[in-house]
């Protein structure tokens, strides 16, 4: 999705400081004047926009708006849905409407996604958008999860931003820098897996189970390897941040950096669940 954006593309060529981005030095047209001098690319002030230009502030804010926009998403189809069970039984009403909504906003959200990773110029409507189904997939999905098992969905919301945490200060503080080949690995292993999740869909419309998504052994390794995929991927999305920044990239960039950081989250969120549901299961 990242290198969809012809800026990027640019910047990523030249990356680390090796030369100026943006054509040997000029600026990017109609987005100000940064220059080439690295002092004039600023990471922005709280609560300013730098001149049109992406900014860590600006990707924060964008990202605050999308992961908003989930939760708000999440919490009115919680309430809608209702108690899936009362008094120790079964609602069949509120799972069948559960069930309902987590393949609708899991559909429209993997329609979206594909949209938003194919387009050159990002809409910022359509990742609003693409929030707004991801949280009606998350909040029906997590509503069975913790008729399940209680507390859950708490765990794994606070497990997630712990991963987020605790990859940043990873990639700040160690250093870390993306080769080409780590990427091509990330992507090709995201694409591995969204296929076999497509595969074992298609399996179980024929009545065949995947072991990858079940609760033995197999589920919980595959469940693992997303998680830890999850953090590879938030490891991309700190790299774009950063060189888009350094190359003073165009401000709906951010959108896009928002984009994928939302990607990233909701990743980790639901192999994390999965995995807490495992080890809580008989």
């Amino acid at each position: 999705m990242f290198t969809r954006s012809e800026e990027f593309n640019r910047a990523s060529s030249n990356a680390y400081g090796n030369q100026t981005y943006a054509g040997g030095g000029q600026t990017y047209p109609g987005y100000g004047d940064a220059g080439s001098d690295p002092s004039q690319w600023g990471t922005g002030t709280p609560g300013q926009v730098d001149q049109g230009r992406m900014t860590v502030d600006t990707v924060v804010q964008k990202t605050a708006i999308s992961v908003a926009l989930v939760f708000a998403a999440a919490f009115a189809t919680w309430w809608w849905i209702g108690d899936v069970v009362e008094n120790n039984f079964l609602n069949e009403d509120a799972l069948g409407r559960a069930y309902m909504l987590t393949m609708l906003g899991a559909g429209g959200a993997f329609i979206l996604s594909l949209v938003n990773s194919f387009k050159r110029v990002i809409s910022p409507a359509l990742v609003m958008i693409f929030a707004l189904a991801e949280g009606v997939a998350l909040g029906a999905l997590s509503k069975v999860f913790e008729a399940q098992f209680p507390g859950i969905v708490t765990s794994a919301v606070l497990g997630t931003f712990a991963a987020f945490a605790g990859t940043l200060a990873a990639y700040k503080f160690l250093n870390i820098k993306v080769g080409d080949k780590f990427r091509r690995g990330v992507v090709a292993a995201m694409f591995g897996m969204v296929g076999l999740g497509l595969l074992s869909l298609v399996l179980s419309l024929f009545g065949i189970q995947s072991p990858l998504y079940g609760d033995g052994p197999i589920g919980f390794v595959f469940a693992a390897a997303g998680l830890v995929l999850g953090i590879f991927m938030l490891i991309l999305d700190f790299d774009y941040v950063e060189q888009g920044v350094a190359a003073g990239l165009p401000e709906r960039e951010s959108w896009r950096a928002a984009f994928g950081l939302t990607v990233s989250l909701v990743w980790i969120y639901t192999n994390l669940l999965r995995i807490l549901a495992i080890l809580r299961g008989d």
